[in-house]
């Protein structure tokens, strides 16, 4: 005995392809949700770090002690100026990530209610959707400025520093 479905297959295409389109909207939440922990685990260092070199401005050197040319109080200040300056773009990255998955939500239920109401929603689509990659662009535009930051504090402090065995 054959089961007693209607096979529509305008029905069938309509609701494959609404699946489809909101499944995008998951998928980019996903990115958007692993994008911010990232970011945050990436600012978590970086303060981690910045209490370091504030710990070690505020320690008043020893007389006993060798002193290490990485840690002169000028090199710890140009240091701490830099990993604000890191702060500042991880701070960025998260607030747009932030901003891009509240457009994402944003997205998902302009399609939802537009699918509902069979109301013409696409304008409110295409605009969250829009926001939400600008924001994502935006946001992996500030970490890659967080790197090069990071590189070229790396960079200048390989360079400046003596080597041992340099005559």
């Amino acid at each position: 005995m054959p089961f007693p479905v209607s096979y529509d297959p305008d029905a069938v295409d309509s609701a494959a392809h609404l699946i489809q389109i909101a499944l995008t909207p998951v998928f980019m939440l996903s990115g958007i949700g692993t994008l911010i922990n990232v970011f945050n685990t990436r600012l978590a260092r970086v303060a981690d770090h910045l209490e370091d070199v504030r710990k070690r401005l505020s320690t008043p050197p020893s007389d006993t002690d060798t002193p290490d040319p990485f840690y002169t109080p000028e090199r710890l200040a140009a240091h701490e100026i830099r990993l604000h300056r890191r702060i500042f773009v991880l701070d960025a990255a998260i607030m747009l990530n932030a901003i891009g998955g509240a457009s994402t939500c944003g997205a998902a239920m302009a399609l939802f209610v537009g699918s509902l109401r069979d109301a013409s929603t696409s304008t409110w689509l295409l605009a969250f959707f829009g926001i939400a990659l600008a924001c994502t662009v935006g946001a992996l535009s500030f970490f890659l400025a967080d790197t090069f930051l990071s590189w070229h504090g790396l960079r200048r402090d390989r360079l400046s520093l003596p080597y041992p065995n340099a005559k």
